[in-house]
């Protein structure tokens, strides 16, 4: 598939960090990164070439997951969500889930692209795991393999179906969105999540990483979303869900309590009210996705020493930018891995 240019007009970006101000009491959500690897390579989030990953050795054991876990949970933290890389792969997961669960979060959730979902969905719903957001940026199986650099649609279809049967709290779908490519898919993929109980989101492309080169180009801005969207929805500027994150949402125009969500990390940043923490396969505890910034645990915290991982959290609180920080139309976020960070 041809990738062609278009002029799309953003904010200016800013070279540097800007002073740090702290208002946020702590880390209400944190993102945990279990392995770098993927099975695909999304053409907005990393390279075509599939090398360079960590040494497993590397990588937190399940142990050391635990430990950072139980930390996070004893400072706070209530809300956690797996990610990756693809989380799947991590020949773990589900035991990772299954300790996590069993330290009495108030949510825990996954992302996934679904390639290994249709064996796991049971297995991990029943070791506790809560809901599960599904990216699926099309419909169209040679479209889907283009955007994803080889993935399969059929496969991911058949993981929703199995997240659907598992019976999870909720299942979502992502959709980045990018112009010339998929943004004539926008009714379609609403209606077949409709139709499935599923929550459709659509996301902006990010100049996070390999989305650094095609943003300018492929953004579609949720303005333009809506629109294209038309009598499906009621109007409105949409509202989050509680403790849940920068997605905002909509209802159906047709008053069933359907909804689409806007992740809007371009055309209107949301870092002022961000409480998040990332933590790495590795180990390292980043404040924004836009930066490289970060804190790497100690052995201590990673053997579960009291107050080490406590006092890792609040270092890299203290490095979270404040908020006249744009967040991922910032120049630092070029440098960050996807991958490496966790979308």
């Amino acid at each position: 598939m041809a990738f062609r240019p278009m002029r799309v007009t953003l904010p200016m970006l800013r070279a540097t960090p800007p002073t740090v101000t702290v208002e946020r009491a702590s880390a209400r959500l944190v993102r945990v990164s279990l392995t770098d690897r993927c099975d695909m390579a999304c053409v907005y989030c990393r390279p075509a070439e599939r090398g360079a990953y960590l040494p497993a050795d590397e990588r937190l054991s399940v142990e050391a997951w635990e430990s950072v876990l139980r930390g996070l949970r004893a400072e706070g933290v209530r809300r956690v969500r797996i990610t990756g890389g693809e989380p799947l792969l991590h020949r773990d997961v589900v035991e990772v889930v299954r300790r996590a669960a069993a330290l009495g979060l108030d949510d825990l959730a996954l992302t996934t692209n679904a390639s290994r979902l249709a064996a796991l969905a049971a297995p991990l719903r029943a070791a506790g795991l809560r809901r599960v957001t599904v990216s699926i940026d099309s419909l169209d199986p040679a479209r889907f393999a283009a955007i994803t650099r080889g993935g399969e649609l059929a496969t991911v279809l058949a993981g929703v179906d199995a997240a659907l049967a598992a019976g999870f709290d909720e299942v979502k779908t992502n959709s980045v969105v990018l112009r010339g490519i998929n943004d004539d898919e926008l009714p379609a993929i609403v209606g077949w999540a409709w139709a499935r109980g599923v929550t459709p989101r659509f996301i902006e492309i990010m100049g996070v990483g390999e989305g650094g080169s095609i943003w300018r180009e492929r953004l579609v801005t949720r303005a333009e979303m809506v629109a294209r969207l038309g009598a499906l929805l009621a109007p409105g500027e949409g509202d989050r869900d509680a403790d849940r994150g920068p997605a905002k949402y909509l209802d159906a125009a047709d008053g069933s309590g359907r909804r689409v969500g806007f992740i809007t990390g371009s055309s209107d940043t949301y870092c002022a009210g961000c409480d998040r923490l990332r933590v790495t396969s590795e180990g390292m505890v980043r404040p924004c996705l836009a930066t490289n910034d970060g804190v790497a645990l100690t052995e201590e915290g990673k053997a579960g020493a009291p107050g080490a991982v406590a006092a890792t959290l609040r270092e890299a609180w203290a490095l979270k930018p404040d908020a006249s920080w744009k967040g991922c139309t910032e120049a630092t976020a070029r440098a960050v891995s996807m991958i490496a960070t966790g979308g």
